[in-house]
């Protein structure tokens, strides 16, 4: 059997019954986590393009948007996931050589489910399915370093989660993936360099294409059988030689993924919460910061810190600024807060924090780098003019896996990020109805998704 038809079994088989209680309390905290990221971000700039560009291409209205609209499953993919990942406030999961953001998944999945008249039941499992995928081709099959984007594995991700919430029979489940997997594979100079709006609309694209792909398969399209391991397909090419039976998987890595405390680029999470510790506890005065200090782990300097990935003191648009640790610790000493205000273009380019961000040195440590993935290690040392030094040493944060963030507690981040864009009765409603998912429709979800926006 080639790995392509063990994962299509892998889909096909999945049931609700096969996720433990814990796997499903936590699907629920992050659907919750990534709907209130998605309510936060209906302003954002490039959601406007995406909603303009929606509305001059059309497409049968047959799925909800989020804030009102239907539209075709694939580009509600698109749009909706845009909206999840506009703000990077969601959910991420740590690989040795991968960090990815499942959550990305649930767009499309939700799609696909009203698309099929699907259960909470059905949401939670093809969900599920979509972050095991995800996730287990990130642990022993991880692209950054080669140049690709987290987004090549998204692809199997999505037609996985995609084809389970259609119902696929197998053989249309591996030619979904099959298309997906040999045609969407990414660039990671998405997240390299001077970075743009494509940072966060690369993975709701793969997620249209993939939509996409898996509607293609459903109608009888037919895609090479050895994606994985046949002559220049995903090992040959990119990945290297690797393994997983998938028919031995559980769905159980949702439980290995974190949720953010901070609207940050997600290896900076301990960096900011033992920042903002020092900040309550000492009160120093911005203005007589010499210099701050990090050591952290080797991924987190490569990606925010100034390492292979750019420099990291030059930030002038939200997209930079939070992917620069200078500046989302110097954001975090002088307004005590990281969230979307942050990144207010005025706020970016205000002469007290381009000050502060050039003062922040950061540096890897072999130690904690040793670590990565199950810790996310950082030393703080904030040095004052006056010769004061004070110190924090952090190994997680709350939100990380090893101290996860209870389902109350990210209510209270989503009532704060839908506080000017839907009214707190709508909100209630869609807190109360992720929290029993298993007992409701998906359409009934979107039903309410639709109203954000248009009752605030």
């Amino acid at each position: 059997m080639t790995m392509l038809l063990d994962l299509a079994s892998f889909i096909t088989h999945a049931r609700f019954e096969d996720l433990s209680e814990p796997a499903v309390e936590a699907l629920k905290v992050h659907i919750l986590d990534a709907v209130g990221c998605a309510i936060g971000a209906l302003h954002g700039e490039p959601i406007g393009m995406l909603r303009h560009y929606l509305d001059q291409v059309g497409g049968r209205e047959v799925v909800t948007l989020i804030g009102g609209g239907r539209t075709s499953p694939d580009r509600a993919a698109l749009y909706n996931g845009a909206l999840v990942r506009y703000l990077d406030f969601n959910d991420s999961y740590l690989a040795e050589g991968e960090t990815c953001h499942p959550s990305d998944n649930l767009a499309p999945v939700l799609a696909a489910a009203e698309l099929a008249g699907g259960s909470g039941r059905d949401l939670l499992v093809a969900l599920a399915l979509a972050y095991q995928v995800q996730c287990r081709l990130s642990d022993v099959a991880p692209v950054r370093a080669k140049g690709f984007d987290h987004t090549t594995q998204g692809s199997y991700a999505v037609a996985a989660g995609v084809a389970r919430a259609l119902g696929l029979e197998r053989d249309q489940a591996a030619n979904a993936v099959a298309i997906a997997g040999t045609a969407f594979n990414a660039l990671r100079v998405t997240r390299t360099g001077a970075l743009s709006h494509w940072k966060g609309l690369a993975y709701p694209n793969t997620a249209f294409a993939a939509t996409h792909a898996v509607l293609l398969a459903r109608e009888g399209i037919t895609a090479p059988p050895e994606v994985f391991e046949g002559n220049k397909g995903f090992m040959d090419a990119i990945a290297g030689p690797f393994e997983i039976a998938w028919q031995e998987e559980d769905l159980e890595r949702i439980r290995r993924c974190s949720v953010k405390k901070y609207n940050a680029e997600f290896h900076s999470q301990s960096t900011l919460e033992g920042i903002l510790e020092l900040r309550e506890e000492s009160h120093p005065d911005p203005g007589r910061i010499a210099r701050v200090d990090l050591e952290a782990f080797d991924v987190a300097f490569s990606i925010i810190g100034g390492g292979e990935e750019g420099d990291k003191h030059r930030v002038q648009i939200k997209e930079q600024a939070d992917h620069s640790l200078p500046y989302m610790v110097a954001a975090a000493l002088l307004d005590g807060a990281v969230g979307p205000a942050q990144y207010a273009p005025e706020r970016i380019t205000s002469q007290d924090i381009q000050t502060l961000l050039r003062k922040v040195n950061v540096r890897p440590a072999a130690d904690l780098s040793a670590r990565f993935p199950g810790k996310m290690a950082v030393r703080i040392r904030i040095r004052l003019d006056d010769g004061t030094q004070l110190s924090r040493d952090k190994e997680d944060y709350e939100g990380f896996f090893t101290r996860p963030m209870s389902f109350d507690r990210v209510a209270e981040k989503v009532r704060g990020l839908a506080d000017s864009h839907a009214a707190p009765d709508l909100v209630d409603d869609i807190v109360s109805l992720v929290r029993d998912m298993e007992r409701h429709d998906a359409r009934d979800l979107t039903t309410l998704l639709a109203r954000v926006g248009k009752e605030d």
